[in-house]
């Protein structure tokens, strides 16, 4: 092969038919070279000096390599160095394998596989129509429960598409699925920290190959009306244009639907008007929602005016969405089983992970067989999802929550490779009646558009119907529950004509029931309950007759009018 002058951009690896580029930033005046392995080995075979630069970048090109599987590093003034930018590394297929740590022991992969999408493209759902479900690569699937031939792995999601998608998912939110080190003195489970993030993790390959499972993966989610959104936390020591580059080269290269950023990391005014990524769902965690319904859902007081403000907040407009359960913090289960945190098993004396969860054990701490206290976390669970799944953002739900996963009480698994960060399944078939509430809000949800508007309602009546589009009313239609003690509020969503959608959902987190006044209907139309903590099953009878409804304490009911 020949040596010649090559390009500075893009950065990393390019493969033309005629040469291989190679682009890579060297700090300073330090020496560079390139070094080139034969497949698998841990002795480079050749070393090209890189002198051609421009700023701190140097560059060069080969030519003549021929159709011939490589592996590459760098030597940077006499240390072996991975390329950043590596597509993809070789020496770390396996999970968990201690290394020693030797020079050659990882190295890039100059990538030439070429990969039939089969006209493949991102689906770009509205924001108002996806139903999301965040997990965990490897713990989705890694416990033997999960009864996948691939355990852990990009294929045993793949192998759970089915389920997702009767339970009425359209998306699938990724923990980092990039290069990272889970090895250390504490297994890094999650995948936080530096990492070489243009590679996707050859250890969630059945194969070792993740660039190949990766893009196998999102195939098949997208098959299914699925997207896939990878969250990106970034080192906060990588570089801002890095960040941006890799962004693109996943939609472009993976068609990724989305990522997930750390605000205070990523340049997120830059990344958000990149021409680029224009149709690309750039989100992030917000704990807005997420803490005021946890307060709202165990009973605290003056919640309610916080409460109207997410239950209607749409996540277009910034590019939240909404969870009462995510992997930092407690699990839905956990959340109305333990007032504290348990985090004895990673190590850290209890001090790791939030201390303010603004959880409740409804009356005993951990496990509990007294009926009493299972029933009532039954029917937290239970409002917990009609908040979110009601609300006018995007909900997402945490894996395993709709069949009461647990972690023993500890909110922040982070190091937990082991049954206790893992998804347990075999609660889907103790428990498959939570699963089937679950699915059954989410059809609601998707058949009353009302619940997924487009655009903010305004709380005005847009349609001249004589109705705002919402309203939010107390014990008496009308009249919003103001005062500090209020733990209850009805919210009226119109339809606007007398054909279009009317529903009333009535949430009492008090712990005494309330009788609720109902707001009129037109004539043609009767309230019915749909739903509520209670069950999914449509009443034959509507309740209109009656001017008011008795609501059960910690009890959620849904109406239509018809």
């Amino acid at each position: 092969m020949r040596k010649t002058q090559g390009r500075p951009i893009p950065l990393g690896v390019t493969v033309t038919e005629d040469e291989v580029n190679f682009s890579v930033p060297v700090p300073g005046e330090k020496e560079c070279s390139l070094l080139l392995y034969h497949p698998g080995r841990t002795k480079p075979y050749a070393a090209y000096p890189m002198t051609d630069s421009v700023g701190e970048v140097r560059y060069m090109a080969l030519r003549d390599m021929g159709k011939r599987s490589y592996e590459y590093n760098y030597m940077i003034d006499g240390e072996v160095v991975l390329d950043p930018y590596a597509r993809a590394l070789a020496g770390k297929e396996k999970w968990g394998r201690e290394r020693e740590e030797k020079e050659h022991e990882v190295r890039g992969v100059i990538c030439r596989e070429s990969y039939d999408w089969e006209g493949d493209k991102t689906l770009k759902i509205p924001w108002h129509k996806v139903i999301a479900y965040s997990l965990h690569v490897r713990g989705f699937t890694r416990d033997t429960t999960s009864k996948v031939k691939h355990k852990g792995c990009f294929e045993g999601v793949i192998e759970k598409l089915p389920y997702l998608k009767d339970l009425g998912v359209n998306q699938i939110q990724c923990m980092p699925v990039y290069e990272f080190e889970e090895c250390g003195l504490k297994r890094n489970y999650w995948g936080y920290g530096k990492a070489y993030c243009f590679a996707p993790k050859s250890a969630y390959s059945a194969d070792g190959n993740g660039a190949r499972s990766l893009k196998n993966m999102v195939k098949a989610c997208h098959k299914e009306g699925m997207e896939v959104v990878l969250e990106m936390p970034f080192d906060d020591a990588m570089p801002k244009q890095m960040m941006e580059d890799c962004l693109r080269y996943y939609m472009m290269e993976y068609h990724i639907d989305g990522f997930i950023l750390n605000p205070s990391v990523a340049p997120m005014d830059a990344i958000c008007q990149d021409p680029f990524l224009k149709d690309t769902k750039i989100m992030h965690h917000d704990t807005g929602f997420e803490n005021t319904m946890r307060r709202f859902l165990k009973g605290d007081e003056g919640m309610v005016s916080e409460v109207i403000y997410w239950l209607r907040h749409c996540s277009s407009t910034d590019g939240t969405f909404n969870y009462v359960a995510s992997h930092t913090g407690f699990t839905l289960n956990d959340l109305v089983s333990y007032d504290s945190k348990h985090n004895e098993a990673n190590g850290e004396n209890n001090q790791d992970g939030p201390d303010y969860n603004f959880s409740w054990n409804c009356g005993a701490e951990g496990p509990s067989r007294k009926k009493d206290i299972v029933a009532l976390r039954r029917r937290q669970i239970r409002n917990a999802f009609l908040l979110v799944l009601l609300a006018q953002g995007t909900p997402c739900i945490l894996a395993g929550d709709e069949f009461y996963n647990s972690q023993k009480g500890n909110n922040n698994v982070y190091c937990q490779d082991n049954p206790t960060g893992w998804v347990n399944w075999d609660r889907l078939l103790k428990e498959p009646k939570l699963h089937d509430f679950v699915k059954k809000i989410i059809a609601i949800r998707k058949t009353y558009s009302v619940f997924s508007p487009e655009k903010e309602m305004l709380g005005a009546d847009r349609t001249g119907c004589g109705v705002p589009d919402v309203s939010y009313h107390g014990e008496s239609a009308w009249r919003v529950p103001s005062e500090v003690s209020s733990r209850q509020l009805g919210v009226y969503y119109s339809g606007g004509s007398l054909d279009g959608e009317d529903c009333y959902v009535i949430y009492n987190m008090h712990w005494l029931s309330h009788s609720f006044a109902l707001p009129a209907l037109a004539k043609e139309k009767k309230w019915r309950v749909i739903a509520g903590t209670d069950g999914v099953a449509e009443s034959e009878e509507p309740v209109t007759n009656q001017k008011r409804i008795e609501v059960k304490a910690r009890t959620v009911i849904v109406l239509a009018g018809r």
